[in-house]
């Protein structure tokens, strides 16, 4: 989403790019040669890419020599720092301007990282307020340039039209439920999201819908509702996850930027978040932050419910749920900080901007 929004920016005003790279679905519609899916950088914790750290490794190398052989005007890592930084800080000292954009979570963790920061890029694009105002602390080059989906959203969509549009009856209560994108994530909490819809399922007369990721995910949620919850009204949606979101009385979800996005349309939400326990254990020791939501983060206040690891329960998430709907006043406050953080959002400058300015173009 963030690389496909950047092309479509830099080739305003008729500017004729090339441009490759490690691209999804959108990039590749905007115009980017994939010279890698970056399906292949979908992996998250301390352990899981051990396994694919060889297979990592080499296409990092293969980047390498590739954008040494047929040097661009500039290189941009989108997010994946432990894949980027050092990919840019080899094309940097080869004479590549070099530039990231979405700052690695250095704020929260592994704070050592900003030597590498400073020695890999020309410049950070930041999503958030707080981030550049951390990197100008470190002398780090960077600029505020808001969130995309802040242009991309509307606040608080009609929940009855969008409840139809997905057959659903204007009164009917909808919960989406979105167990993340990556496959570890999405193996992880969809079996108990799926306690949890039938928990709720016995207490009111409540629709799930799920949006899907892939066909892979379809396979693998379709397999668990057989098993787990077939009795469930689930409906599975392919991709649409902010129609979900629109319909939704409230959302279920991973930690990520989908919170962001809950947040922007307006929408109640409990997050929940699993990890191998392995890389929990670590991640726990090194982390600085009091919070991994990003509205949470943005509001420094507990403003989302975060239910992490063990407490990440059927018993706790409905509780949760039942709490955003029973407290009218408090749903109401929560929901008027959402909009005072969405309008926070609207950045500074735009990436491409940014990356125009810093080339002096």
């Amino acid at each position: 989403m963030l690389g496909a929004a950047l092309i479509e920016q830099l080739k305003a005003g008729g500017r004729q790019l090339e441009i490759s790279g490690v691209a999804g679905p959108l990039m590749e519609a905007a115009g980017c040669k994939p010279l890698y899916s970056a399906e292949r950088l979908a992996v998250m914790g301390l352990v899981e890419p051990l396994g694919r750290l060889p297979e990592l490794l080499r296409m990092r190398r293969k980047l390498f020599h590739y954008y040494r052989q047929n040097q661009p005007d500039l290189f941009v890592g989108i997010d994946a720092p432990d894949f980027n930084l050092r990919l840019e800080r080899g094309l940097k000292a080869a004479g590549v301007p070099s530039f990231h954009y979405v700052s690695p979570s250095v704020w929260a963790w592994r704070r050592g990282r900003l030597k590498l920061i400073r020695e890999a890029v020309d410049g950070v694009l930041t999503l958030f307020p707080f981030e550049s105002a951390f990197y100008q602390q470190s002398d780090i080059p960077s600029r505020f340039v808001g969130h995309p989906i802040y242009q991309q959203i509307d606040w608080q969509p009609d929940p009855g039209v969008a409840k139809q549009r997905l057959g659903f009856g204007p009164q009917q209560r909808v919960i989406a439920l979105l167990p993340g994108s990556r496959k570890n994530e999405y193996r992880r909490l969809m079996p108990l999201f799926i306690e949890v819809a039938q928990q709720l399922n016995h207490q009111h007369n409540t629709h799930f819908v799920v949006p899907l990721i892939n066909q892979a995910a379809r396979d693998y949620i379709e397999q668990l509702l057989h098993q787990q919850g077939a009795a469930l009204p689930v409906t599975l949606l392919d991709g649409q996850s902010r129609e979900a979101m629109a319909a939704a009385d409230l959302v279920l979800q991973a930690s990520g930027t989908a919170t962001l996005e809950a947040m922007m349309i307006g929408r109640p939400m409990v997050v929940a978040h699993k990890l191998a326990e392995v890389s929990y254990r670590i991640l726990k020791k090194m982390f600085y932050g009091r919070w991994i939501a990003l509205p949470n983060l943005l509001a420094n206040e507990p403003l989302v419910p975060e239910l992490i690891q063990h407490e990440a329960t059927s018993a706790n998430i409905v509780a949760e749920i039942d709490r955003w709907f029973e407290d009218t006043a408090e749903r109401k406050r929560r929901l008027k900080r959402f909009h005072e953080l969405r309008e926070q959002l609207r950045g500074e400058i735009s990436p491409a901007e940014a990356l125009l300015q810093w080339l002096g173009r």
